[in-house]
């Protein structure tokens, strides 16, 4: 018989199957009651996690972003945050993410409707069209998308913009801006079907971007334009600086330092040779300023360049995906910490290329590396700062194994002394991908 078609006796062989093997009776017996990853769960798998490391960089409290997609955001401010902490002598500093926040979700509805625009020739129905719309402007982001607000907007420390209830909350905003980017995208591709000069599209797409930052003005609060800045350092010396601005705040305790630092990933499938730049059509926040760039690396190299930096004391944003074998009563994310092939019977492996090409994997969070563990030269455990809050198994900071970096980090950002003579890679013209590529995905 045909195999493609499951007949009535096929039926009978498979429930066979299953009344003969009295593992699955058992199984039926425990899934009942009780949840799968607890059944999986294999102990053993914290046993060489310790949350001890030989390298520990000395780093503030864990924050929080609270009901957000921003761990991107307070990944890159938590980078800078300690520079700029050492540079003042203080205990502990936080940056204004709302006001990054509130300029990229401003640029981000500019990129969209441009790209609306742009693509107004194409059917409704061809998959960029689609992907543009389905995506939409949300929370998540790459590291490149906050050089380009930083390098735009300035920083601000975050008593100058505290947050407020949107911010924290943003599903409803992000919401109600997505359903006005649509009908707005209704109304620029009508005018440019039926002919209308671009000036008069750009013309109306600045009425709506009018609207647009009244709207989010009102989400994120006041946004400072000049502020003082008074802190007390270490040795309990009062400071205050008055008459900063933004951009004036950013030049002098950051400088030009973000163009120092390159994006690099290990994306191990077969359309992405290593030792290659890449870029993503449609990726971005800010019109004008530099594409997002990947330097795509073996898994070695990506590796040493992370520990290089990690051992003159500097800690490192990644991006990852956290949503695999994590246990988030003890923080620790290992690949060995579920047995689902045993408990299931059913095959559930796969490698880092066929998880990325099968849509089974992508980068889904941003964190910074604090230290990491080695066994000689060779990393056993890394040292990870989230942005979850700082309660629970280690004040918030987590231990992820080497063997779950293997598997489920793609993509870090290390300042480029340590990219030795790949460094010229950086000045090739980067191939660019599909908007939808794995390496396109927003950190969140």
């Amino acid at each position: 018989m045909d195999k493609r078609y499951i007949s009535c006796d096929t039926l009978k062989q498979y429930e066979e199957n299953y009344n003969n093997d009295g593992h699955y009776k058992l199984l039926t017996q425990v899934l009942s009651k009780t949840d799968i990853n607890n059944l999986s769960y294999n102990t053993q798998g914290q046993v060489p996690n310790p949350h001890m490391f030989s390298i520990n960089i000395k780093t503030m409290k864990a924050l929080n972003q609270y009901g957000t997609g921003r761990c991107w955001l307070f990944a890159a401010h938590n980078v800078l945050r300690e520079l700029i902490a050492a540079k003042i002598n203080v205990e502990f500093l936080e940056l204004s993410q709302n006001y990054t926040a509130f300029w990229d979700k401003f640029e981000r509805a500019n990129y969209f409707l441009l790209n609306i625009i742009d693509t107004a020739d194409k059917d409704i129905d061809d998959r960029e069209v689609v992907f543009l719309i389905d995506t939409g402007v949300s929370d998540g982001g790459q590291w490149d998308m906050f050089v380009n607000v930083t390098e735009k907007y300035g920083i601000v420390p975050k008593i100058v913009m505290p947050e407020t209830h949107q911010s924290n909350n943003s599903h409803m905003m992000n919401t109600i801006l997505n359903r006005n980017l649509k009908h707005n995208a209704v109304i620029l591709r009508n005018m440019c079907s039926v002919g209308s000069p671009i000036k008069d599209v750009l013309e109306v797409k600045d009425g709506m971007m009018k609207d647009i930052y009244a709207f989010l003005r009102s989400c994120y609060g006041n946004i400072p334009a000049e502020f003082d800045f008074e802190y007390k350092d270490k040795d309990d010396n009062y400071h205050k600086e008055s008459g900063l601005t933004p951009m004036s705040f950013k030049e002098k305790y950051i400088g030009s330092m973000l163009n120092d630092y390159a994006g690099i990933i290990h994306g191990p499938t077969a359309d992405k040779p290593f030792d290659k730049l890449y870029t993503v059509s449609r990726l971005g926040n800010v019109e004008g300023s530099p594409t997002v760039r990947h330097l795509n690396l073996e898994l070695a190299d990506f590796k040493q360049m992370v520990v290089n930096q990690l051992k003159d004391d500097e800690v490192v944003w990644f991006g990852c995906d956290c949503g695999k074998d994590g246990d988030g009563s003890i923080n620790l994310w290992d690949d060995t910490l579920y047995d689902y092939k045993n408990l299931t019977k059913l095959n559930v492996d796969f490698t880092k290329a066929e998880q990325l090409d099968y849509k089974l994997s992508a980068m889904n969070h941003a964190m910074v590396i604090t230290g990491v563990h080695l066994d000689g030269d060779k990393p056993v455990r890394w040292k990870i700062e989230n942005s979850w809050g700082d309660g629970g198994a280690n004040g918030g900071y987590h231990t992820m194994s080497d063997s779950w970096f293997d598997k489920y980090v793609y993509q870090a950002v290390v300042n480029k002394k340590y990219l030795g003579d790949k460094v010229k890679l950086l000045d090739e013209t980067p191939i660019t991908l599909k908007p939808w590529d794995p390496m396109g995905t927003l950190a969140d």
